[in-house]
């Protein structure tokens, strides 16, 4: 096969053969998907064969593969530069859109990902209030800066005991207090007797890189009660949920507001962007006006700044949310039914946002998520890309219902669903 030749070419020049380690399908056993092409909810491989997409390049596809309306918009801008290493209109533009939707937001920053993003926040926390430590929450990933990788989800979980990956010293994590998502107490307790310490707390409001792990009833308001008592940062991570759970994300899903919000993904349409913004004191601190710096010879690329303006008037058309979740519903109201009778087994979902779960009835923190059963979603996996359906190579990710998927591939991908747990 095509496929398997040029994943041996690959793994020839580059480490493992995939340029994000998750893509490489080791967690499911088997060689990974070397796509060629795509369109709307299918993706080809090198060999020809189609796929019914659930991966979404991992969330920015709200709309599908090559919209043509945003494919549209990036060639006109295209046209115009590539880059240009100054200051552009469209920038100002996106930025507008973003702050209209998310008010609690009065500036901001683009970057090229979400590493970027994150990364920055939590200098800047660090900046602004002179503090050294950073909490975050076991199973949260928040990118691949070395403070954040303790304990993080997804593609690095059980790389390395302490930090989840080689190469980073002891003195560069020992900032970084991890806490376990969705225990109310503990984190209370440590936030009342630390957080004179605490620079920043940050987490994804709604988890995607453990699967989709909701916070529990008062989590949120919680931690937003407690960082204002402590003069902490609140940061949360909306570089997944950010415009997938709604034009106001998951901060306005549960009315909790961030100092500062972090994006990606939806926001570059497809292209590499993500943004980081928050309160005016806060985002002032940053170079050329504070003593903050942050740089980035293509942050800000025009060709994604068109794209994902484009992406979020398209999100702003009467109803499209709704019709979304009437998408995702197909798969979700049955599947979730049927797995009523089963012990070890649940479905967990948020807006478009799902994943299905081996081992345990429920997840809500990565000690559930230890417990999984990785061997039984291998073999789910491999009997879903057998029958031309590409899920998350990996139990720890969320799958992505996107406009362009058909009630046709919808109603075909949830009995296949059913046929495998009825084996």
């Amino acid at each position: 096969m095509e496929s398997v030749k040029a994943y041996r070419d690959l793994c020839e020049v580059i480490p493992g053969g995939v340029n994000s380690p998750v893509r490489s399908a080791h967690e499911v056993g088997q060689n990974p998907l070397v796509a060629a092409h795509a369109q709307g909810d299918m993706i080809y491989d090198v060999d020809g064969r189609g796929f019914i997409d659930y991966c979404c390049s991992w969330g920015p596809l709200i709309h599908g593969h090559c919209h043509p309306e945003i494919v549209d918009a990036a060639i006109k801008r295209l046209r115009l530069g590539t880059t240009f290493g100054v200051t552009t209109p469209i920038e100002g533009q996106l930025a507008r859109k973003i702050i209209q939707h998310m008010p609690w937001i009065d500036k901001l920053r683009f970057v090229s990902s979400g590493t970027e993003a994150t990364m920055t926040a939590a200098r800047l926390a660090r900046g602004y209030t002179g503090r050294k430590y950073v909490v975050k929450f076991g199973g949260n990933y928040h990118g691949h800066a070395d403070f954040f990788l303790v304990q993080a989800g997804s593609g690095v979980f059980g790389l390395n005991p302490s930090s989840t990956s080689a190469g980073i010293p002891e003195e560069i994590v020992k900032h970084t207090i991890c806490l376990t998502y969705n225990d109310i107490e503990g984190v209370e307790k440590v936030l009342e007797e630390r957080g004179h310490e605490i620079a920043a707390l940050i987490l994804e409001p709604v988890s995607a890189n453990m699967g989709v792990v909701e916070p529990i009833p008062g989590f949120l308001q919680m931690l937003r009660r407690k960082t204002e008592e402590q003069g902490v940062v609140f940061i949360i991570d909306e570089v997944i949920t950010g415009f997938r759970l709604g034009l106001q994300g998951a901060q306005g899903r549960y009315g909790v507001y961030a100092d500062l919000t972090c994006l990606g993904k939806i926001v570059g349409g497809g292209f590499p962007a993500a943004a980081f913004g928050g309160k005016r004191a806060i985002m002032d601190c940053l170079a050329p006006l504070g003593s903050v710096y942050q740089a980035g010879t293509l942050s800000g690329n025009p060709i994604s700044m068109e794209a994902g303006l484009k992406t979020i008037e398209m999100l702003e058309r009467p109803d499209f949310y709704q019709e979304l979740q009437a998408k995702a519903d197909i798969i979700l109201k049955p599947v979730s039914k049927a797995l009523e009778q089963y012990p070890d087994i649940c479905l967990q979902s948020v807006a478009s946002l799902f994943t299905l779960f081996f081992g345990k009835k429920q997840v809500r923190s990565m000690i559930d998520g230890k417990q999984l059963d990785t061997k039984r979603y291998g073999e789910f996996f491999r009997y879903m890309f057998d029958a031309g359906i590409y899920i998350p190579p990996s139990q720890y990710e969320a799958w992505f219902i996107s406009a362009a998927h058909t009630e046709e591939h919808l109603a075909y991908t949830r009995d296949k669903i059913l046929t495998f747990l009825n084996r």
